[in-house]
Formats: structure tokens, sequence, C-alpha cells
């Protein structure tokens, strides 16, 4: 049924058989619960409908990587922690040739996260065990209820995406789906620039010098997870953050006060936090404030947005959350309201979805334009 790889020169033999086709399979099992960096355990490929467990803890996997990047397609579930794993490892990116069986799956009706054991119960009615979700994927060795389960998550995987391949030609998405998949590993492959990655913590509501505070508190956070290989959250979670910069403590007393922070971040790191907090730049280099959500703004152009967007969706036969998510209509708003650069919003609104939804959107907003930009001036 398969074949666990852990010497080199039996990967020898997966790569020769790799060369006889240019469409894979692949799945990873990695353990990430104490590191920033994923630990590769297993990697799954299947292969003409060969079945290989390669053992990421033994081999040498430089030229299976290029293999990866040179195929003709890459067929995953649910691909996001595993395009990441494998950026880490091969140390390149993007990879572009991949097809996503769950994004084919929302295309087609089933939900934004469908899981694979749901998948193919529901598309090809086969049921899978996945009672080993939590496994440690680097002890060895290994136990033949894991090797099970790793194959399983490639055995079908193959089957699955050629019917949603088919239903996605019957219906006219599959090049869509290509696109959004390619967005997808483009948006992992492009790392949040230092100095911005305080937008993923900090909202509408802060000021510019709350703002501040998170951008000083986000780019030291990054430098120290990235040096000593830890979790965001085991030196401060998002949470830790915002409360930082709400209470504003003055020494460790009022630092131990601070929601969810660990008591070594304070004996370790505490006199550094505080002190990004108090010496804080000039207020001319602050952050702008944060566009408020567009919900928040004018309830006409709420309901006329979300009208358009029910509208498109039924004409082009496309779940509603998967033409457009929140995100990337906040993104749009906020283009409206600072005159921004079309080629600065979001790659999927560029692509196929942009004739049939970006542009009438646009002129929609531009309708309320004025109303909107008065909307922002909020004072600090």
């Amino acid at each position: 049924m398969f074949q666990f790889i852990s010497q080199q020169s039996e990967l020898e033999n997966v790569l020769n058989l790799m060369d006889q086709t240019t469409i894979y399979g692949l799945d990873t099992e990695f353990i990430k619960v104490d590191t920033f960096w994923p630990k590769l355990g297993v990697l799954q490929i299947n292969i003409k409908g060969q079945i290989f467990l390669l053992d990421g803890t033994t081999l040498d996997l430089s030229q299976f990587w290029l293999k990866i990047f040179n195929a003709n397609q890459n067929v995953f579930h649910a691909c996001g922690e595993d395009i990441d794993l494998i950026y880490h490892y091969a140390d390149q990116l993007p990879l572009n040739n991949v097809f996503d069986t769950q994004v084919a799956l929302s295309f087609l009706g089933h939900g934004l996260q469908v899981s694979y054991q749901n998948a193919l119960k529901n598309i090809l009615n086969i049921d899978i065990d996945k009672d080993q979700t939590r496994s440690d994927w680097l002890a060895r060795p290994l136990s033949i209820e894991q090797k099970n389960y790793a194959a399983n998550d490639v055995l079908y995987i193959m089957q699955l995406a050629d019917k949603l391949k088919c239903e996605l030609h019957t219906k006219g998405m599959y090049e869509a789906v290509l696109e959004d998949c390619r967005n997808l590993t483009l948006e992992i492959a492009t790392e949040t620039p230092k100095q911005k990655l305080y937008t993923d913590v900090g909202n509408y509501r802060h000021s510019r010098r709350q703002l501040m505070q998170l951008q000083l508190l986000s780019v030291w956070r990054e430098e120290m997870v990235k040096a000593l290989n830890q979790p965001r959250s085991f030196i401060l979670k998002n949470a830790t953050m915002i409360d930082l910069v709400e209470q504003n403590p003055k020494n460790n007393f009022q630092l131990a006060q601070i929601k969810q922070i660990r008591p070594n971040v304070i004996r370790e790191h505490g006199k550094t936090i505080l002190d990004i907090i108090k010496m804080l730049p000039p207020a001319e280099e602050w952050p702008l404030r944060i566009a408020r959500p567009i919900r928040h703004s004018s309830k006409g152009v709420t309901q006329d947005v979300d009208d358009l967007i029910t509208q498109i969706a039924t004409e082009i036969d496309i779940p509603k959350e998967v033409l457009m998510r929140k995100k990337w209509l906040s993104a749009l708003y906020q283009h409206v309201v600072f005159h921004g650069d079309e080629q600065d919003l979001p790659s999927y609104l560029l692509g196929w979805r942009y004739e049939v939804l970006t542009r009438p959107l646009i002129e929609l907003l531009n309708k309320d334009a004025a109303y909107l930009t008065a909307q922002m001036k909020v004072d600090d």
C-alpha cells in the first residue's frame, strides 16, 4: 500500500519515478508546538498511484524540492501549512503550480474549510480514520497506525482532484481555481514587512500613539521569535500587546497585571518592553490611524455593496464567501478612501474577479467616496 523511505539510496528510486509524471499528490506531517519554524516529520507523495512516505528526519530532500517546484502540478488539500513548510525547507518560493482541493470544493459550494475526511466522504463516499492528528511525527519508529494515517492523506487525493476538476471544467471555473491557488501560495510567500506587522494586531480604535507602540513591539517580537525559534505567543500574544499599549505599565509590578504575559518574559525582557512603549519617536513619525471597517461608516453603502456582491455571486454561481472576503473588501474600501493605486489591491481582486466584481465595486464606492472619506477624519 505504501513504502516508508528513510535511506538516501531509496529516495533515488522515488526521484526516478517522479521523472515519469509531472503531477503529484502531496501532504506533510510536522511538529510546530514550541518552535517558530516547522519540523518536518513525514512527507507523503502519491506518484501515479504509488504512495511513498519520506522520512523528514533523515533524508536530504534538496533534489526532491527541485522536482516539486518544476512539476506541472502539485495537488494538496488545505495547503497553507504544507506550503509554508516547503518554503522553509526548500529555501525557494513561490510554488505556483498548486491545485488545492479545499479551494476547489469552496468554488463548488461545499464551504470554505471542508476537511479532507469530509471531502472524501461527501465526494467519493470513502471513509478514512483521522485519529493520529496529534501524533508525534518526529518520534521513531513510527507506529503502523501513524504510517497508515499518513498514507491515507494522499492515497485518494488524486481521485478526489480528478472528480473536482471535472466539475470545475463543467462550471467553467477551473482556471479561476488555479488562479486563486496561485494567489494563495504567493500570499504565503509574501512576508509582511516588519514595519507593517502591527496592522495585524491593531485596529481602527487605536490612536496613532498606540499604533506606534504596537509597531515597535511587533518588530521586536518578530526579531526575537526568529532568533530564538519560538512561537510568537511564547514572547507576546497579540492580546497581550494590545493590553500593553492600552494599559501603559510603568514598572514590572504593573507589567505583571497585563493580560496573559508570561513570568519568564517579564523576568528576561521586562525592561526592554517597558522601554519600547515609553521611548517613542517624534509624533510626526507615528503611523496613520487604521481605517474603520466599512460596516462602521455608511449604512447605505454597506447594504449596496452587500447587495451587489450577492447579485454577482448569484449570476456567476459562485458562493458569496468565495467571491469576496472581508479583508479584501476592507482593502478595497481603503483604496477608495485613500485614492490608492489599483495595483496595490490584493492580487485576488486583480485577476478573474476584476471585471466581474472589483471594477463594479470601485464604481459603487466612488459614488459615496466623499462620505466615506469624511468618516475617516477621526480625531487622534
